[in-house]
C-alpha cells in the first residue's frame, strides 16, 4: 500500500520531527545519573510476571546475574521453569511458594513459605554478584500481611545502590508505591477466562 504525501506535508513533518528530536536529545543529555531501581508491577490486569520475565531476559543479555523468587507459585509446573534452565549460568530461579492461598487454605503454612522466600531475597540482596532481583507475587504476601510491609520497604530502600529490584503482584501497598522509582499498573480490559477459556500452557503458565 502506497500513501501519497505532498511536498508541503513532508516538509511540515520533517520540521516537526527536527523539533521533537532536539527536545528529546536535550532531555536525554540532562539525565546522566544511574542507580539501582525499585520497580513495581501491579494492577488487576494480566502480564505482570510475564513482563518481569522479559526484563530478566534483557538483563541476562547484558550479562547481569539475576535472582528470581516466586513467592506464590509452588509445585505447579510452568514454562518459565523449563526455559530458565537454559540460563542457569545467569538466572537463579527459586520457586518457594505453596500455591495460591485459596488452594493451601493454611495461613500458618503460607506465612512460613513467605518468610522463607523473604529470607532468600535478603540473602540475594547481600550478594554483590546480582544486578537484578525479581520478587514475583510478593505483593500478594504483603496484602495478606504474611510479611511486614514496613520491614520489607525499609530493606528494599536500604539495599546496595547498584541492585535493581522488581516486585510484582496486584494490590501493591501504598508504602511500596511511594518508595518505588517506577510503578506500572496493568489494567484488565478483556480476559479470556471471563469468556470460559481456561488457563493455557505457554500463555498463563
Amino acid at each position: 500500500m502506497t500513501i501519497d504525501i505532498s511536498e508541503a506535508e513532508a516538509e511540515r513533518h520533517r520540521r516537526k520531527m527536527e523539533k521533537r528530536k532536539a527536545l528529546m536529545d536535550r532531555r536525554v543529555a540532562e539525565r546522566q545519573h544511574e542507580k539501582g531501581l525499585l520497580m513495581v508491577h501491579t494492577g488487576p490486569g494480566k502480564g505482570k510476571s510475564t513482563a518481569a520475565l522479559g526484563l530478566m531476559l534483557r538483563a541476562a543479555g547484558h550479562g547481569f546475574r539475576v535472582g528470581f523468587i516466586q513467592f506464590i507459585k509452588g509445585a505447579w509446573a510452568t514454562g518459565e521453569q523449563v526455559a530458565l534452565e537454559r540460563f542457569d549460568d545467569l538466572i537463579d530461579h527459586y520457586t518457594m511458594g505453596e500455591g495460591f492461598t485459596w488452594e493451601t487454605q493454611d495461613k500458618a503454612r503460607d506465612i512460613a513459605a513467605a518468610s522463607r522466600a523473604w529470607d532468600k531475597a535478603r540473602e540475594i540482596m547481600a550478594d554483590p554478584r546480582y544486578r537484578l532481583l525479581v520478587l514475583d507475587e510478593i505483593n500478594l504476601a504483603l496484602r495478606y500481611d504474611y510479611l511486614d510491609i514496613d520491614e520489607v520497604v525499609a530493606t528494599l530502600v536500604s539495599r546496595r545502590p547498584d541492585l535493581h529490584v522488581l516486585v510484582t503482584g496486584r494490590n501493591a501497598k501504598q508504602p511500596l508505591i511511594d518508595a518505588a522509582d517506577l510503578v506500572t499498573e496493568f489494567q484488565n480490559v478483556k480476559h479470556p477466562f471471563n469468556a470460559g477459556i481456561k488457563a493455557q500452557a505457554g500463555i498463563e503458565f
